[in-house]
């Protein structure tokens, strides 16, 4: 508590000096408060902390994708723009972990074994399915009953984590990669080598 009251003075004596001077700081950062400078061009980040700041709440839109302010835009300037801000705020830089992990619960490897006997029958008849399969119409069949499972496993792990469910959500994401591990193999055997 304290440390955030004294960064958020000394935000305040920063941009009392700021406006002395004619100069008018950003908001602090979010993450660690140390005073950003005014922004509202490309995303920045926080030189202190290097988190991602929140864009400005009517941001310029042509200073943002660095272009001339005409109706004249070149496309191709505008699609390399958005590409490299793309890349720069993309989740994947972020290290993001997921929900289960926030909630202090491991995440399901591939050596855990929760999944019941009735459940790892139909994986091992889809996959005898999948090995036997030698037409179209079997690879067919087989693809819509994997999408068909995916489906129903990706409702139930939605409505675990709904009920805030995290050991189900657990045991459903196990299941779930059983279905990946299956569609991998069958687009594997889709496209020959």
């Amino acid at each position: 508590m304290r440390a955030a009251l004294r960064a958020r003075l000394g935000w305040a004596r920063l941009a009392l000096r700021g406006a002395a001077l004619g100069r008018v700081p950003g908001p602090p950062c979010w993450s660690c408060g140390a005073p950003l400078p005014s922004s509202d061009g490309p995303p920045h980040f926080c030189p202190g902390c290097q988190a991602l700041q929140p864009p400005a709440p009517r941001p310029d839109l042509f200073r943002l994708m660095d272009c001339d302010r005409s109706f004249r835009i070149d496309p191709g300037q505008l699609q390399q723009r958005f590409r490299s801000l793309q890349r720069a705020v993309h989740p994947d830089r972020f290290g993001k972990r997921p929900p289960l992990e926030l909630s202090g619960v491991e995440p399901a490897k591939e050596t855990d074994c929760d999944a019941d006997s009735a459940f790892l029958m139909e994986v091992m008849e889809i996959n005898e399915k999948l090995a036997e399969s030698k037409n179209k119409d079997n690879l067919e069949e087989v693809e819509t009953s994997i999408k068909v499972k995916q489906e129903e496993l990706t409702r139930e792990v939605t409505a675990a984590f709904e009920r805030d469910d995290l050991q189900e959500a657990k045991k459903l994401l196990g299941k779930m990669k059983y279905f990946a591990n299956l569609e991998d193999k069958l687009k594997a055997k889709k496209i020959p080598s």
